[in-house]
């Protein structure tokens, strides 16, 4: 039962348990509330036998149970659903963060950011509310209510069929109406996730849409997203609303049930006044927990679509291996490599090359050619479709990736800076780091050449991924974190890209500190950043269509000489 329950509602195991005990705590506080029922039953065939008057304190002793009873009872009950229900809630969106530190970074490429966060934020959200208030007292509405039927049989099983024919009607109906609801809560899902990223498009690209006057263009096709949210709202209310209001009516007609067969029951005399009032006081309060159960159903009926968005995450393989690093030494090594991103199209085919320890191995090559996609398969980022990668002789397929990357430092093309000041951004290359390690890596990065003009220096605030920052600074913490590791591996893609000429050469010394008896593969668009590598690999196309030192390719008047040549004619140019 647990294993099923986590399965089907995307809940860890103790999750499951406190659900099952939410559901026996609400069938328990809904039998509690017919202990008045009860109490009233006796107090009515007292009063016709005329004894009631000598039982007050036997009265007054049973409303003082039954309120305690029914306190108890509603205790248990929000313990056992609210509760315990926040607590799975956090669970939920830990497991699902750490899910996704470890699915592989192809995943997030066919997952927009937008929908990722509605997933942790939205749908948890959702089902929080799910299993704190419907599927308890669903289960809760449904068991007691099979509970009590059976003793109704047990007075009077002419009267309890008057009164029970309609629930599995009124079930059936809100039932049926499942596919169609997943069909509708699929659509408004989508309708969602569009216009939750046409409002994340739009916050992030807000400059290049001021820039070209395209705000109002772009506002009017928003806006046609939002009214799509608006009327797939409205769609899902009415089609639910029809379905359940319809159950709810036929499940009242069971009142009119009880009360006509009651009546005939008496004239006929097959039924005494107490138990006719009996049955008319239990159904009264039979139907209402049952018409929140009819709406209860529907609603954990539209959680489907919610659990299969996470259950999407949890499903989906992750990157595993081994711990304990094994490697003999820094190479690092392509063979026969060939790789795919999900659209299908080949992007590298058949890529061998040796990074050496000690060397700066530069990749170079027109734009699209592999260059950042190696940097991102050396490190692990996606798996490879065929060969092999070796760090040391290591096979990195077989490796944590977590483990793997505690040998690299990697500056990327686009750097990501937290919001938070230089000093803390910069010690997220080596947490442990003291001030001193910290401000070390950062003059070596020349960071000190703009921290120390900001207000309150290393410990200034640089904004939402520093934007208080120019490019180039941005690039220069980035630098500095991978200075502060200062593991035996670095991953340089496109780390001197925004810096100026001055800035790239006050860096380029730095790193001729940096990477002695390191392996270091460099890539770059620039040819003088690029001059000075022991070794150059060229990618064109997914392939290796050079690869040799410098001086060497210049001699073959091949691709590397061409791009050389046509970097230094740009140098040259000018506006007519």
């Amino acid at each position: 039962m647990v294993r099923l329950l986590q399965k089907r509602y995307a809940l860890s195991e103790q999750g499951a348990k406190d659900l099952i005990k939410g559901c026996i705590a609400c069938v328990f506080q809904n039998i509690s509330f017919l202990f008045p029922v009860g109490l009233l039953y006796k107090l009515v065939g007292d009063l016709m036998d005329g004894g009631a008057g000598g039982n007050t304190v036997f009265y007054l002793a049973g409303c003082v149970l039954c309120v305690g009873l029914i306190l108890l009872a509603t205790y248990f009950q929000y313990n056992a659903t609210y509760f315990a229900t926040y607590v799975e809630s956090g669970v939920r969106r830990i497991t699902l963060a750490e899910r996704l530190r470890k699915i592989p970074l192809s995943f997030f490429g066919k997952k927009d950011l937008a929908d990722l966060t509605s997933t942790i934020m939205a749908d948890c959200t959702f089902l929080e509310q799910s299993f704190s208030h419907f599927i308890p007292e669903l289960a809760g509405s449904v068991i007691s209510t099979l509970l009590i039927s059976v003793s109704l049989f047990v007075y009077d099983w002419r009267m309890a069929l008057a009164a029970l024919y309609v629930m599995p009607v009124s079930f059936a109906i809100v039932g049926f109406s499942a596919k169609v609801q997943e069909h509708l809560n699929q659509k408004a899902m989508d309708a969602k996730m569009a216009c939750a990223g046409g409002i994340q498009e739009c916050i992030e690209t807000v400059r290049d849409l001021k820039a070209n006057n395209a705000e109002k263009a772009y506002l009017k096709g928003l806006e046609k997203k939002i009214r799509a949210v608006e009327k797939r709202s409205i769609i899902n209310e009415f089609s639910l609303a029809a379905f359940v209001v319809s159950a709810s009516l036929i499940l009242r007609l069971g009142i009119a049930t009880v009360a006509l067969v009651g009546s005939i029951l008496l004239i006929q005399g097959s039924l005494d006044i107490l138990t006719f009032f009996l049955f008319l006081l239990v159904v009264s309060r039979l139907y209402d927990p049952l018409q929140g159960a009819l709406q209860n159903l529907a609603a954990v009926i539209s959680t489907r679509t919610n659990i299969a968005r996470m259950n999407e995450i949890f499903d989906h393989p992750i990157q595993q291996g081994e711990s304990r690093l094994t490697n003999k030494g820094y190479d690092i090594a392509f063979d026969h490599v060939g790789f795919a991103y999900n659209t299908g199209e080949t992007v590298l085919r058949d890529v061998s090359f040796t990074a050496k320890q000690g060397d700066v191995t530069a990749l170079v090559g027109p734009s699209g050619g592999g260059k950042t996609t190696v940097s991102r398969l050396a490190s692990r980022f996606w798996d490879i479709d065929k060969g092999k990668i070796t760090v040391g002789g290591m096979d990195i397929s077989d490796i944590d990736p977590e483990a793997l990357l505690s040998l690299y430092s990697i500056v990327f093309q686009d750097v990501t800076l937290f919001d938070n000041t230089i000093m803390e951004n910069i010690r997220i290359g080596k947490k442990e780091a003291t001030d001193e390690e910290v401000l070390a890596a950062a003059r070596l990065a020349n960071c000190d050449e703009f921290a120390e003009r900001l207000p309150q220096k290393w410990n200034t605030s640089i904004g939402e991924n520093g934007c208080e920052l120019s490019g180039g600074e941005r690039q220069r913490i980035s630098i500095a974190r991978a200075f502060l590791k200062n593991a035996p591996v670095i991953l340089l893609d496109e780390a001197t890209a925004s810096l100026d000429v001055e800035n790239e050469t006050l860096i380029q010394t730095a790193l001729s500190r940096l990477i002695q008896d390191k392996t270091v593969l460099v890539i770059a668009h620039r040819m003088r950043t690029v001059a000075g590598a022991d070794k150059i690999v060229v990618l064109d196309g997914g392939t290796v269509a050079e690869q040799g030192t410098p001086e060497k390719l210049l001699k073959k008047k091949g691709i590397y000489a061409r791009m050389v040549k046509l970097q230094a004619e740009s140098q040259n140019w000018t506006l007519a």
